[in-house]
């Protein structure tokens, strides 16, 4: 028989506990009132005598209190149930204090690690993760139930961000719109923001809105330069108008508004730039910033678009400079490129970007790349066409709205009856399963299996319902920034928001980890063998699609599966399952688990295959998802990464390839800064191990980290092989 306790955690029944619980609560009364340890051994016989594969620990606590009224011990059973509440007080006793002593000390490993662009020394990340520990002390003692808590600290689900969760007013993440409140006007701390006339105002304007909306929310957020593009136009038109009325010819008013025109795209973007990477939001650190790069979002302003993405692309490659000087790779904003018609081939008109764009990506890991060929296939609205549109933040897609047929709910001022809307829509929140979990606990029983995952997919079920609850809550006065003033609604003030949480026009996501260990352990195989084990993990991947369509179809929530990007929750689940379940060879006996459906990171698969392979997990990941290949230093190699542009258009909606790109300020050290056996990091050229003094930017899970790893991350890290190998054909 086996014990599931408080946690989670299951271990061997052990009689000796009982009779040690009931001799501790026997010392506390008088001797008439004492059971003998005849009585205590029926009680044990009973409770064995039920032949339960599993019982909880609870259970067996309430047939003890039972058995001793039965045995007339009333004041026995009343030491007993004191004894019982006691611990359950301690359990919940408010840790915060010790927490944040850690924190401010700089000995909590969790927080120090917590998130690879936070630096937890600095004084405002250290304030937003002291507003953190007070709100998960809050959450975990008096928001959650129980069973919710102790399923996630025993890492059987992951309840992400409840660090947030304890004001009712914060979502995840969202595509803002930038359009509507460029072109219409807005309002930022009870300043009005009129429409701007000239595309570096409009520039500095976005980044404003930005770091307002970053700080109402706690995820990414993403903007399209798109609705940026008008402005450029604008620019042109006054430089042209200028020298106009100098009386300059007309070719001579075009040469010179153009070169005027292209001089502010420059500066425009420079300061779009510099505020981003330089702006701290209420999050402690620089907006989790996406810029959207799509020709296809625009017929009228085409060429200003093709401007501004050069000059994106451009000051990328460049980079941004370090406190000493040095070009280096930033982690902002993540940069989106639309691969499509007019620039995927050598004859295409935009070629020219998607050449520079590869160039970019060679020296500085972005832009990631999503293919409106592929994505115009799996995103279908309503009406059963395709539409194309970016990611919120580093992987979460929303799913074809519904305002097609409900109409304006958002009351947005640029809304067209009739098409899409993405630009204004959000995510209410991420749950995660340990699918790792599942399998382990069934000890490989398929039919167990089943089971198990059921109870663990309702659990999530019920904490996705109380995200949506509290936010549900909220009205527009808790952030005019989002839901009066433009960027995701302009309701009235007092309004509830209720409405924009159903209907399909914003997402509540259930994530899923570790496929890879899931399917290995249940079958023996990798779910990328084309065989047996990628057949279960479609299925397992299946399963989880038809409870999120299940739960949307009774509740009218969007509930979409998504890949989540768990950056210190891989190392999480790693050591609680090795807790739960012992070193489980090719399972539990790494510091990590594997993110989503990915090819786990130490199996040898070539790029082209491992792309085509997740295209079909990406498929049934539609809440969010993202591939990656990782490569060599391929700045002398162009037409390798080329190759893979054009096979990610043809194959896969959205992925990105991880390139390397780091310094060394105590000698100048430009390669790849490497990892020891120790999981420590160093400069291969003069040993220095000096975080301070090493820039070193990965990829994580989606995004670019620049702030170091926790130990498991850093362990996925040095395990990741090559997909490429760089060898030139001769």
């Amino acid at each position: 028989m086996k014990i599931v306790k408080r946690d989670g955690h299951i271990v061997d029944y052990d009689p000796e506990k009982i009779r040690v619980a009931i001799g501790k609560a026997n010392n506390e009364v008088k001797a008439k009132e004492k059971v003998s340890k005849e009585q205590i051994k029926e009680i044990i016989t009973y409770i064995e005598d039920l032949d339960k594969k599993r019982i909880l620990v609870e259970d067996i606590q309430d047939i003890i209190e039972q058995k001793l009224m039965e045995f007339d011990k009333y004041e026995l059973a009343k030491k007993y149930i004191t004894y019982r509440y006691t611990r359950e007080l301690v359990r919940k006793a408010n840790t915060t204090d010790k927490s944040i002593k850690e924190l401010i000390e700089g000995e909590n490993e969790y927080w120090n690690s917590e998130n690879s662009n936070k630096n937890a020394e600095v004084v405002t990340t250290q304030r937003d993760y002291l507003a953190g520990i007070t709100s998960t002390d809050i959450t975990r003692r008096f928001l959650l139930p129980e069973d919710i808590v102790e399923a996630h600290d025993a890492g059987i689900i992951h309840f992400h961000d409840a660090d947030y969760f304890a004001q009712n007013a914060l979502h995840n993440c969202e595509l803002i719109n930038l359009d509507d409140m460029l072109q219409n006007g807005t309002v930022i701390n009870g300043v009005m923001i009129e429409k701007p006339h000239r595309f570096i105002t409009a520039a500095t304007i976005a980044t404003q809105i930005i770091l307002a909306v970053t700080s109402s929310s706690y995820g990414g957020a993403t903007v399209s330069l798109t609705h940026l593009a008008p402005f450029v136009r604008l620019s042109y038109e006054k430089y042209y108008k200028k020298y106009e009325e100098r009386n300059l010819s007309k070719e001579d008013c075009k040469k010179f508004a153009m070169q005027d025109t292209k001089k502010e795209v420059e500066d425009g973007v420079q300061t779009f730039n510099y505020q981003v990477n330089s702006m701290t939001n209420t999050n402690g650190q620089a907006p989790f910033l996406s810029v959207c790069m799509y020709l296809g979002e625009t017929d009228e302003y085409k060429e200003e678009l093709a401007m501004i993405i050069e000059e994106f692309l451009k000051q990328r490659i460049v980079g941004f400079k370090n406190e000493k000087g040095v070009y280096i790779t930033p982690a902002f904003p993540k940069l989106l490129y639309i691969l499509e018609e007019d620039n995927i081939r050598k004859e295409s008109k935009y070629w020219y970007l998607t050449k520079l764009a590869a160039e970019c990506t060679a020296k500085r890991m972005v832009p990631d790349y999503i293919s409106e060929k592929v994505m115009l296939e799996l995103k279908k609205n309503e009406y059963g066409e395709g539409e194309c549109y970016p990611c919120m933040g580093c992987r979460s897609f929303l799913t074809p709205d519904r305002t097609m047929s409900i109409g304006n709910i958002a009351k947005a001022k640029n809304y067209v009856e009739g098409k899409g809307k993405y630009y204004g829509r959000f995510n209410q929140g991420v749950v995660t399963i340990n699918l790792p979990d599942v399998a382990l606990s069934s000890g490989g029983d398929m039919d167990e299996f089943w089971k198990i995952f059921d109870e663990r997919l309702e659990l999530c079920h019920r904490a996705l319902q109380l995200r949506h609850k509290r936010l549900s809550n909220a009205t527009s006065d808790v952030a005019p920034i989002l839901w009066q003033h433009g960027a995701l609604a302009r309701l009235e003030k007092g309004e509830s928001i209720h409405e924009l949480l159903h209907h399909g026009y914003s997402t509540i996501s259930l994530g899923y980890a570790g496929l890879y260990e899931c399917v290995k352990y249940m079958t023996g195989h990798s779910h990328t063998d084309n065989g047996e084990g990628k057949e279960f993990g479609i299925k397992v991947m299946q399963h989880l699609n038809d409870a999120a369509g299940k739960w949307k179809a009774e509740e009218d929530i969007d509930y979409s599966v998504y890949g989540s990007p768990i950056e210190s929750t891989t190392y999480k689940f790693a050591k609680c399952l090795k807790e739960r379940f012992g070193t489980v060879k090719g399972i539990t006996d790494r510091g990590y688990i594997t993110n989503s459906y990915h090819v786990p990171v130490f199996e040898e698969i070539d790029a082209f295959s491992k792309l085509k392979l997740e295209s079909e997990f990406q498929k049934l990941s539609p809440g969010g998802a993202i591939s990656y290949i990782e490569t060599p230093n391929l700045q002398g190699n162009l037409d390798v990464i080329i190759e893979v542009i054009q096979f990610i258009y043809d194959n896969i909606m959205y992925a990105e390839l991880n390139t390397k790109s780091d310094y060394c300020q105590k000698c100048g050290y430009t390669g790849e800064i490497l990892i020891d056996d120790n999981l420590e990091w160093y400069c291969p050229n003069c040993g220095n191990r000096d975080h301070n003094t090493l820039n070193v930017a990965r990829r994580t899970c989606g995004y670019i980290g620049t702030n170091f790893w926790n130990k498991g991350r850093t362990e996925e890290i040095k395990e990741r092989v090559l997909h490429i190998d760089n060898k030139v054909d001769e």
